[in-house]
């Protein structure tokens, strides 16, 4: 691995006597490492992450993208240093009312959270990139949790919002050092003048957001890299000139976690991980209080809608049933006012449960329900397929089906679900999105 001279020298004085092994890691293959979702009781190795339950070390990488399992959400392909979220959570916000994650794209932190949430909690997801936040969004609907509302801002759009936020997550964008074996990219992308970027910027965007958060709120800072400028030095500076004291985690069962005076650090030759830092801060001072402005939400006749779309949800008095431009959605009771809030200040792409479209006389069932946690499976025609035709489906293909159930049917692969297909009698419709769908070439790999 051929790295800047100049990143050579400031680990060297980082790590002093240890840079050798911190060397000799990097050379070495990244370990391969999954969080499970709890769709199903999925326990793919015995190699648990230590620090997160559902965490688990694979022996090799598998082509993930072959996997049914992979696109059903029924587990997420997660680096396991940042997993140690989870810890951040289970100490210090177990039982919380709204949280925002605010640099969340591709989802890992996003669907780690919403994961142990309480049943009444809201987070909004956000990802400033468009086309990251489409790709968010996907995963977000995938992983099946209806508590979470996926936006598309700059932090500077939550002003309007001081306040909200019992938790805010700022996964920063960084110089990457951490991740140089798993993204070769990044070394060529590295320099002296990046990191100071990278500060300038991670600063603009703490300050930013930082009104959004409650005085008493949590605070949880990370980043991908290693050095002092973009994470100890931050750290005190947010303490400094924004107000806030740095909170101290219970690690001793986790060993090989470096504890440093602005928070927590895993390095490659430690852990079996890639590189991370990560602090948790309580916010100290004062924060405005202003809402934003309410959009008002009309609710539409439930029964006549759960009639029309034929899908029933597993505890329907949790939900108001929407429709807007023909487009159905749940959205909970118990948050309608916090996402009324969210939807007139931020552009969401994704809110409540969208569980399907009327179109002409017909009315389509969303991909989304398919794969929610809140459907009740058993109120719907369901057929189980077999591996080639479930793959054949999720790259959107022409399948062969054998029902003699006509209309909407849900697809199961092993007792998951996939997707719907219309089944005409003759032929049947794939009705997986196009956006969704697997692109790469893989008949010779399956040999299907």
């Amino acid at each position: 691995m051929n790295l800047s001279p100049d990143f050579e020298k400031r680990m060297q004085v980082l790590l002093g006597e240890e840079f050798a092994l911190f060397r000799a890691a990097l050379e070495k293959t990244a370990p391969v490492s999954i969080r499970a979702n709890n769709k199903i009781e999925y326990h793919p190795s015995t190699d648990q992450v230590p620090w997160c339950e559902d965490g688990f070390y694979l022996n090799e990488r598998p082509v993930f993208t072959v996997d049914p399992y992979f696109h059903a959400g029924i587990y997420y392909v997660q680096e396991a240093s940042s997993m140690f979220l989870h810890q951040c959570q289970k100490q210090f916000f177990p039982q919380v009312e709204t949280v925002l994650d605010l640099c969340a794209a591709p989802g890992g932190k996003t669907t780690l959270v919403s994961q142990y949430l309480n049943e009444n909690a809201l987070l909004i997801s956000n990802e400033i990139n468009r086309s990251r936040a489409y790709i968010l969004a996907e995963n977000v609907a995938k992983w099946g949790n209806a508590n979470v509302v996926v936006t598309n801002n700059q932090p500077s759009d939550f002003i309007n919002l001081p306040g909200f936020f019992d938790v805010v997550l700022v996964d920063a964008p960084c110089s990457g050092e951490g991740m140089f074996r798993k993204n070769p990219v990044s070394i060529d992308e590295w320099s002296l003048a990046n990191v100071e970027n990278c500060v300038v910027r991670q600063r603009k965007i703490i300050s930013e957001v930082w009104d959004t958060l409650k005085t008493d709120g949590i605070l949880v800072y990370s980043t991908c890299t290693y050095n002092r400028e973009e994470n100890e030095k931050n750290i005190g500076w947010i303490c400094e000139e924004l107000g806030a004291e740095i909170l101290r985690m219970d690690i001793h069962n986790f060993h090989g976690i470096q504890e440093t005076e602005g928070g927590y650090r895993f390095f490659p030759h430690k852990i079996k991980g890639e590189g991370f830092f990560i602090s948790v801060l309580r916010k100290t001072s004062p924060t405005p209080q202003k809402n934003g402005k309410i959009k008002r939400i009309e609710k539409k006749s439930e029964e006549k809608i759960k009639t029309d779309i034929g899908i029933k949800l597993l505890e329907p008095e949790k939900w108001n049933i929407l429709v807007e431009n023909n487009r159905v959605r749940a959205i909970s009771k118990a948050k309608l006012k916090e996402i009324s809030i969210i939807e007139n200040n931020l552009k969401c792409l994704l809110s409540g449960i969208y569980l399907g479209e009327f179109k002409n006389y017909d009315y389509i069932p969303s991909a989304q329900a398919a794969l929610s946690k809140e459907i009740d499976l058993n109120a719907i025609d369901t057929l189980e397929i077999d591996y080639a035709t479930a793959v054949r489906y999720l790259k959107k293909e022409n399948i062969q089906i054998a029902s003699d159930k006509k209309g909407f049917l849900l697809l199961l692969y092993k007792g998951v679900s996939l997707g719907w297909v219309k089944n005409m009698g003759q032929r049947c419709n794939n009705l997986y999105p196009q956006e969704w769908k697997i692109r790469m070439k893989i008949e010779e790999l399956l040999e299907i």
